[in-house]
């Protein structure tokens, strides 16, 4: 429920931020069409002043015409007249058409500026999304790793639940139960006490075995006592065993402690691949390679398994490429390089890179 409240969320962000540049486009595109028709009315207002200018130079021409003749005909003063009303109203259409054109002019100049401006900021806006949409994304994947990693941790949790109650904690109880039995024969039949108590012997090494199978596992002594070649060369021992798989292991370079950070992350990381070979691989052989050089630690796990398609693995959310995206992880806080060689039918081979603080 948190998870999709988060992805809702997340979504309507996105949805907002579309929205308002979609509307910002818009609203460039009407700006710059007000701006377009007052250009093309600046350009009519313009040809009709032109038009005024030349009747009012023929009215002037008619009326000096008619002043010229004014005495010597009577019948010309009504024309007169009419020439003169006829000049005062296109000289005050002139005056409006020469308001009308420079308001224009303003309102055209101010829409340009402002189409100028919106496209400055849609400019920066657009720039500035794809990195919100980036940021939001590496968000989304962050808050989903979230998640997928209290699962893992969860069931991680019954794993070893389950491991001391059906293991050790079983063990336990059937130890009470022959002890309270070794009781009641040292009244009735003391000989049979010490078979009793060689049998509990077997049984409590038996479960030190598991107890210490269980701490192994979620955090060998071995990585911390003596370095991390050889907890990975005891796990590949044990997995061996388990699993009945045939694994080789090579190391290279210096055989030296390592930050107890980057120690941790290696045994890890070959701890999740060969788990992935276990779980998915169907392999019947494994090679381990470890290096370490002065800058830098390589592992390179290989298997002859079915393979399959990376992209599809990677991409896909259900939850079952955890562990890809887990080893992935831990590489990336420490400045690694993870590579990944599969396909199907032609097994995979995983190589790490993680540098070495000197």
């Amino acid at each position: 429920m948190v998870e999709e409240r988060s992805s809702g969320g997340l979504n309507s962000l996105n949805m907002v931020i579309r929205e308002t540049v979609h509307t910002l486009e818009d609203g460039r595109k009407q700006m710059f069409a007000v701006a377009e028709n007052a250009r093309n009315e600046c350009t009519r207002l313009s040809g009709t002043l032109l038009e005024i200018d030349r009747q009012l130079e023929a009215a002037n021409r008619e009326l000096a015409a008619v002043g010229d003749s004014e005495e010597e005909a009577r019948e010309l003063q009504v024309r007169l007249i009419t020439l003169k009303e006829r000049r005062r109203q296109l000289a005050n259409k002139k005056r409006e058409l020469e308001t009308s054109l420079a308001s224009l002019r303003e309102t055209a100049e101010k829409a340009e500026d402002m189409v100028a401006q919106v496209g400055v900021v849609m400019d920066f806006i657009r720039g500035n999304l794809r990195d919100i949409n980036v940021r939001l994304e590496s968000l989304h994947q962050k808050q989903q790793m979230g998640m997928q990693i209290i699962r893992a941790q969860e069931e991680e949790r019954k794993r070893v639940a389950r491991e001391i109650h059906d293991g050790p904690a079983q063990s336990m109880a059937n130890v009470v139960l022959r002890m309270e039995f070794c009781e009641k024969l040292l009244d009735v039949e003391p000989e049979k006490v010490r078979g009793e108590l060689q049998e509990l012997k077997k049984i409590v090494r038996n479960n030190l075995q598991d107890v210490r199978k269980i701490i192994f596992d979620l955090r060998p002594m071995a990585l911390d006592d003596l370095g991390v070649v050889p907890a990975v060369k005891k796990y590949i021992k044990d997995f061996r065993e388990k699993y009945d798989i045939n694994i080789e292991m090579t190391f290279r370079g210096k055989d030296i402690r390592l930050d107890s950070l980057l120690e941790i992350a290696l045994f890890r990381l070959v701890q999740e691949a060969l788990n992935n070979v276990a779980k998915h691989a169907h392999a019947a052989n494994v090679r381990v390679a470890f290096e370490i050089r002065d800058h830098e630690a390589r592992v390179m796990v290989e298997d002859d398994g079915v393979g399959f398609i990376l992209e599809r693995v990677l991409n896909n959310r259900s939850g079952v490429n955890f562990g890809l995206i887990s080893m992935k992880e831990r590489i990336d806080l420490l400045g690694g390089t993870m590579n990944i060689d599969t396909k199907p039918g032609s097994g995979t081979r995983i190589l790490f890179t993680m540098p070495v603080k000197e």
